[in-house]
């Protein structure tokens, strides 16, 4: 097994196309074609961690965080970034990231907060836009069924949990083949008249090349006309954070200590208490004070995320209580996300989880 084999598990998962435009998110040391000896999962790529790597045989690390955000100029040891970066080439150790490709996934980090704290009817808090295409291509009536399901064996046609999703009416195309043509149905230099269906699917952008492919190769005309649409739709399985539902209701203090419990952190900011029952909640890993407006508008009766500066917790304006939990701790759980993606696609091989924690935050 290569370092690619488990880039394209993940990258199926998260596909890189879903990280934001400042993210570094990918193979960031060490190349695909490498064999893999042992993989460590880790949330951040330190140089205890690749000690740790180095102790356990493993050649591969794959962090949530992206251990290098912008470019290396020089790398001379001056701090902990080029130092990670030194021992890694030194020790062909590859160093794997997926960031905020992993976090606007439906399934991604937000999930794993949602699914400590139970939460049910979920959906994405902040779905992207533009991420969408759809093909529209002819077909003769014959042949219709075929590339119909090769376009859904290739991933197109989803609309939320709904697959096989696809357009189609009847109608006439016409074509003429020139004289060095081989046509499937008339004669070259003649203009034929053919029964066709029109077929409209709707695809994930990132799935394009392998969509058209599949309907290339299972088109019968010689010379295939298609058209591909990108669309402004929002695209309800991408996007940051995620609302739902607490299974019951819960007084403020309980859902606060509930909160401290489960993401197993020393501290809980809060804003101040409304009054009132908690049963709608937002979750979002990381920074997630850029969501604030999306889970008031959403309703939520409580906003779990982290690094809240001060003056963020006034824009509450008690709609809801804000409870940051710390950037760690909400996104914790991205190594047992990790865990999960390899060993479902990957039955016989063990990835290791890092024992160091890496949060840089103590509280006393």
């Amino acid at each position: 097994m290569t370092i690619r084999d488990i880039i394209q598990v993940i990258e199926t998962f998260a596909p890189l196309s879903y990280q934001e435009h400042y993210d570094n998110a990918g193979l960031l040391f060490g190349r695909p074609e490498w064999e893999v000896k042992g993989v460590l999962l880790t949330l951040d790529a330190t140089e205890a961690v690749l000690d740790e790597a180095l102790e356990k045989g493993c050649n591969l690390v794959i962090a949530h965080h992206p251990i290098v955000f912008g470019g290396l100029k020089k790398i001379t040891g001056r701090n902990y970034v080029e130092r990670v970066a030194i021992k890694a080439i030194k020790n062909d150790i590859a160093v794997y990231a997926a960031h905020t490709n992993l976090d606007n996934v439906r399934a991604g980090v937000s999930a794993m907060m949602a699914g400590r704290l139970d939460l049910t009817h979920t959906r994405v808090l902040d779905p992207k836009r533009e991420l969408l295409r759809k093909l529209f291509t002819f077909v003769p009536v014959a042949d219709a069924e075929i590339v119909r399901g090769a376009l859904f064996a290739a991933g197109a046609g989803h609309i939320g949990k709904y697959s096989e999703c696809c357009f189609y009416h009847e109608g006439t195309g016409t074509f003429k083949g020139a004289p060095d043509t081989d046509p499937y149905v008339g004669k070259p230099g003649e203009r034929h008249s053919e029964g066709e269906v029109k077929v409209e699917v709707i695809f994930p952008a990132w799935m394009e090349g392998q969509v058209v492919q599949a309907m290339l190769k299972h088109h019968p005309y010689e010379e295939v006309a298609y058209d591909i649409v990108k669309l402004e739709n929002s695209y309800a399985e991408v996007g940051s954070g995620l609302v739902g539902l607490l299974p019951e209701e819960m007084d403020e203090m309980d859902f606060l200590r509930l909160v401290k419990e489960r993401f197993q952190t020393g501290c809980v900011r809060y804003t101040p208490l409304r009054g009132k029952k908690v049963h709608k909640v937002a979750v979002c890993g990381g920074a997630g004070s850029f969501l604030l407006k999306q889970a008031k508008a959403a309703g939520a009766d409580a906003y779990v995320s982290a690094d809240f500066k001060y003056h963020e917790f006034f824009d509450a304006e008690n709609q809801l209580i804000i409870a940051d939990v710390g950037h760690f701790e909400s996104e914790q759980f991205a190594v047992d996300l990790f865990y999960h993606i390899l060993t479902e696609n990957f039955r016989n091989f063990a990835p290791l989880k890092s024992t160091i924690n890496t949060n840089p935050v103590n509280y006393l």
